[in-house]
């Protein structure tokens, strides 16, 4: 099986004052979620990050690879989760984020794909999990209680236990077109 690509998506940051480029693949082992962001941090500096999410056939977050760049300084992260829960940064593993489902990186609407996708919720449903967060520019990781409740069709409330909560609105593959206060779409193919 050859990679397929089957969506592009460019976002205004309006968090970073930045863009972010996605591709959404589908891969010979699940989904891939590959990124560009540039943006511009609150005391003005700027930068730039990478990722790559891989995921298996039903949205479970099983790689994660983050590089961002500010000035000459360059920092990296790649965890590895383990089929029970298990996260390891550098072979270390990361018990405060032990039986985390998903991936959330502070600079990308694209996580929010990850539990849209992997819960599947009927309209009126909602489920609460515990993400793994990825803080920038730092690349810090730790627990986010999250939860999902499906509005309409392509409508979702998001909400952490961080007392955010925005109405996100989203395409036929669960990529967002739409987040009040921080991204909205502004090209896809």
């Amino acid at each position: 099986m050859t990679d397929d690509l089957k969506r592009v998506v460019v976002w205004k940051n309006l968090l970073l004052d930045g863009r972010d480029y996605c591709a959404l693949w589908y891969t010979a082992e699940g989904w891939l979620l590959k990124g560009t962001v540039v943006g511009i941090l609150e005391d003005r500096r700027p930068m730039l990050a990478n990722y790559e999410i891989h995921c298996d056939d039903n949205w479970r977050t099983h790689q994660v690879r983050v590089g961002r760049t500010i000035g000459s300084n360059t920092k990296t992260l790649a965890l590895n989760v383990e089929s029970r829960g298990v996260w390891r940064s550098s072979g270390q593993e990361l018990p405060g984020v032990r039986g985390c489902d998903d991936v959330d990186l502070a600079l990308t609407p694209a996580t929010n794909t990850l539990p849209i996708r992997r819960l599947n919720l009927q309209v009126g449903g909602s489920q609460s999990v515990i993400a793994a967060w990825v803080k920038f520019p730092e690349l810090t990781v730790q627990p986010l209680s999250q939860r999902y409740t499906r509005l309409g069709k392509d409508t979702y409330r998001y909400e952490s236990n961080t007392g955010f909560s925005a109405e996100i609105v989203v395409d036929d593959f669960g990529l967002v077109t739409t987040y009040p206060g921080g991204w909205e779409r502004i090209a896809a193919l």
